[in-house]
């Protein structure tokens, strides 16, 4: 199965059960994990300026919203990279490339060790900062690279298992940063302590993972995946569940300290609570999403982030601290929660306007594996971008009224717009073409997607 030396697998049917029987799901499981150590780290190195800012007291001289600045700079740049980085694994290799990404990491950890010290310029900042967004790349490579390894059936659980585990790099940098701080240590220990992982990540991933042959460079997927119109559809509604994790979790700390006035430490105390258990719940949501649907279980998981939204609004303009770091977590929840199950729609609704167009059996699996891993990399990147949009909400919100309330009604409105959506396009039947290229060649109705 797999060529000496080169670690490239040949054959690989992942749904034929005989084959994922006997050797396949091994293979997968094993690739599975040091897919999700590498993605870990990258998800902690992106997210590291999220603590780094909270070392940065006065004598720094920056202010709230410098600091809301540099992390939606970290997080744009972490959007932006996810699109080639879906791509390099079809032209390197799974493995392959899960060496030269986490290899990549040192760079930014390196810089920000350099330059963290009072006295540094803030656009010497942005730009460290603009570097740490390539760890936010490795989610998008690594669940193409773990798409293509898993039949189906398991997609809703491996994605959510590798993409919770990845997602867990944001707590641990977090728990970290809080250690280090109550030990009035400096954020040169932190960086020194990530630096010689990310080197055993490279390690291990060249030691272990494989590179699958007939995931090959296709050109012709990403253009037809940027064609239809789920691919964008699906963005959106990424954009109100993982934009909605990653924004929180770089401004959830700013938004104690700017608001609540807690220090440093009061405020490391809980903002690893959140991020820690959205993680761990998106295998959940995976899990649920492969039982009852992914659309169902995103639809009902919108209509709960709106309404934690709401009791946001209420806590915070009666600045209730312990009902506002209550229901913050519950958010955090949530969105870990939606971020599972609308990655496992997105397989579906590609097998789905598969079997729409009259492919069957094989022809049909590879034709919605084609377009849904070529489609997870846009998603990835511009739900990304969601994260990006929270934290310069926030900032506007701070400066325009003082407290994050302004920022948190405009959730609460786009969460609106996501259930709306959701039901409109993937649960009311029936289901109007969302592909303009296919209406213009198939008169075939477009599937129902209400178990997708």
């Amino acid at each position: 199965m797999t060529v000496p030396g080169g670690r490239w697998i040949q054959h690989w049917d992942p749904e034929d059960e005989t084959f994922w029987k006997e050797t396949g799901e091994r293979v997968a499981r094993r690739n599975l994990f040091f897919s999700v150590l590498s993605e870990h780290i990258g998800f902690s190195v992106w997210t590291m300026w999220s603590v780094l800012v909270l070392f940065m007291g006065p004598e720094y001289g920056l202010t709230p919203a410098d600091k809301f600045l540099l992390t939606s700079v970290v997080t744009l740049v972490g959007a932006v990279v996810r699109v080639p980085y879906t791509f390099a694994v079809a032209i390197f290799g799974g493995r392959n490339w899960t060496i030269v990404s986490a290899g990549l990491l040192l760079v930014p950890s390196v810089a920000a060790f350099v330059v963290m010290e009072p006295g540094t310029s803030f656009s010497t900042f942005l730009l460290v900062g603009l570097l740490a967004g390539i760890g936010g790349g490795n989610f998008a490579s690594s669940m193409t690279n773990i798409n293509a390894f898993f039949p189906l059936r398991k997609k809703g659980w491996a994605l959510g298992l590798n993409a919770g585990g990845g997602n867990i790099g944001v707590p641990v940098i977090q728990l970290a940063a809080l250690a280090i701080i109550g030990a009035s240590g400096g954020p040169r220990v932190l960086l020194g302590i990530y630096i010689p992982l990310i080197l055993v990540a490279a390690v291990l991933a060249a030691r272990f993972m494989d590179n699958l042959a007939s995931v090959k460079n296709d050109t012709g997927a990403a253009k037809d995946a940027a064609r239809d119109a789920h691919t964008w559809i699906m963005s959106l509604l990424y954009i109100g569940t993982f934009g909605s994790f990653i924004g929180y979790s770089f401004a959830f700390g700013q938004v104690l300290q700017t608001q609540f006035g807690r220090t440093p430490l009061q405020a490391a105390y809980v903002t690893f609570i959140g991020p820690l258990l959205g993680s761990l719940i998106r295998p959940l949501g995976g899990r649920l999403a492969d039982r009852y649907g992914g659309a169902r279980i995103t639809l009902w998981n919108f209509v709960a982030m709106a309404a934690a939204t709401a009791v946001l609004v209420a806590a915070s303009m009666a600045k209730s601290l312990a009902l506002f770091v209550a229901v913050f977590v519950v958010l955090f929840v949530l969105s870990g929660l939606g971020n599972g199950s609308t990655f496992k729609m997105i397989p579906g609704i590609f097998q789905n306007k598969a079997f729409a167009q009259g492919l069957t059996g094989e022809d049909a699996v590879a034709y919605g594996r084609r377009l849904s891993g070529a489609s997870m990399g846009l998603i990835g990147a511009v739900g990304a971008l969601g994260g990006v949009a929270i934290n310069l909400a926030f900032r506007q919100s701070f400066l325009s009224v003082g407290s994050g309330t302004g920022a948190f009604v405009a959730f609460l409105a786009f969460y609106a717009v996501c259930f709306a959506v959701t039901w409109a396009v993937y649960l009311r039947r029936p289901a109007a073409p969302a592909s303009r290229a296919q209406t213009d060649t198939e008169n075939k109705p477009e599937p129902s997607y209400a178990e997708v």
